[in-house]
């Protein structure tokens, strides 16, 4: 891979490197050595840009966190009108996008929360960054299915979002282990019609 020169492209290389790697290997299996590497950057320009592996996994998930954001307004910009239909066209195209990767690398906060959450204060706090904003953002929805009348209004938007996001999560984890996207169907399907139907 050439090397890049820059002190704007270097850093973001090395964020794409570690990025991949990291969802591919995880954080501890993955050294620095691996991402200059994979960055096509000499190993000495990583701690010019970043003041620690630690800071450096932090940054990538602000920067991961900062995607799924996107990706929720991309989504919602060519949803259907109505906030169910809305949630289930959501979840389809995130069961869609993780069909089309082969790898089962599954989610980069999910992963980071099992193997980071009690070794990095920083990345802890920072991974609950990341899970509020895509709870905060499926409550909104939830909330507004709920004033339609198309969601049980027994339940707190915020705490359905939250079941949510945890059902999701374990069933990535499914995913990765029988290398399939049935439990993603499976748990979405029980979710969108039996748990959120109106009572």
């Amino acid at each position: 891979m050439a090397r890049i020169a820059g002190k704007t492209t270097t850093p973001n290389q090395l964020l794409d490197a570690g990025r991949e790697l990291f969802l591919t290997h995880g954080y501890n299996a993955t050294g620095i050595q691996q991402i200059t590497d994979l960055a096509g950057v000499p190993k000495g320009s990583f701690y010019n840009h970043f003041a620690s592996k630690e800071v450096f996994a932090a940054t990538i998930i602000d920067q991961y966190a900062e995607g799924l954001r996107n990706n929720w307004i991309d989504m919602m910009s060519a949803a259907p009108p109505g906030p169910l239909d809305a949630i289930r066209y959501a979840f389809a195209q995130l069961i869609a996008k993780h069909e089309s990767d082969t790898c089962w690398k599954g989610c980069l906060v999910g992963n980071f929360a099992a193997e980071m959450s009690e070794a990095s204060d920083l990345c802890r706090e920072r991974l609950a960054t990341a899970m509020k904003g895509w709870r905060s953002s499926l409550a909104k929805l939830i909330r507004a299915a709920q004033e339609a009348g198309e969601v049980r209004q027994d339940m707190d938007a915020a705490a359905l979002a939250a079941l949510i996001w945890d059902m999701w999560e374990g069933a990535i984890l499914r995913m990765k282990v029988e290398q399939s996207t049935a439990p993603l169907r499976e748990s979405t399907n029980l979710v969108l019609n039996h748990l959120l139907r109106p009572a």
